[in-house]
Formats: structure tokens, sequence, C-alpha cells
């Protein structure tokens, strides 16, 4: 496990927050309408970033040998 590599990174979880915060939900199917909405919101562009810059990040983990760095 690599938290420099996790999921996370693709700025899912904190947007997601964000867009939910502070609602209440009734039950899990509200919770579940409003996460499918959010994500069907998104277009391609949302992710396209992420994906084409993991190689680096990829690259450069491995060049340092999974040693944490500060950006």
């Amino acid at each position: 496990y690599s938290p420099d590599l996790a999921p996370s990174d693709c700025f899912l979880f904190p947007n997601l927050k964000k867009r939910l915060g502070g609602k209440r939900f009734a039950n899990n199917e509200e919770v579940e309408f409003a996460v499918d909405g959010y994500f069907e919101e998104l277009d391609d562009s949302h992710y396209k970033q992420d994906i084409e810059t993991i190689e680096h990040r990829w690259e450069k983990c491995i060049e340092l040998k999974g040693d944490y760095v500060e950006k």
C-alpha cells in the first residue's frame, strides 16, 4: 500500500463530501440516489487529468523506492 497512490487522490471523496456535506438523509436509498446523481453529473474530463498523471506518480514512486516525499 502506498498512500501517495491512494484512489482518494482522484478527488472523488473530498468533492463528494463537499456536495453532500450538511445534508440529512432519511434512509440509505436517499444517500444512494444522491451519490449516484453526483457521479452521473461528472463528465469524462473530471477523471482524465488524474488518469493521465497517475503514470508519472507511479514512476516517481518506483524511482524513490516507495519513500515518501512532500510535493
